[in-house]
């Protein structure tokens, strides 16, 4: 069962829009903002208790606005 609505997300630092949590072939999670795509590191994990971990380890990195913006110029 998925607690991710449980974690809090700070809006996106590129464009002020609604970041969420994201899961890439169910072995890690990041989070990205909707809007202009920027996001954090891509977090592994091997089972759920490490799947609920990268969960909120990547929400700390988004509220501390540590994230990969593809903008212009990259």
């Amino acid at each position: 069962m998925d607690h991710f609505d449980e974690i809090d997300l700070q809006d996106c630092p590129c464009c002020g829009n609604v970041g969420s949590i994201e899961e890439e072939g169910g072995w890690c999670l990041y989070v990205q903002c909707g809007y202009c795509g920027a996001h954090t590191a891509e977090l592994s994990y091997k089972n759920e208790a490490e799947r609920q971990d990268a969960a909120r380890k990547a929400a700390v990195n988004w509220n501390l606005r540590k994230v990969i913006y593809p903008g212009p110029g990259e």
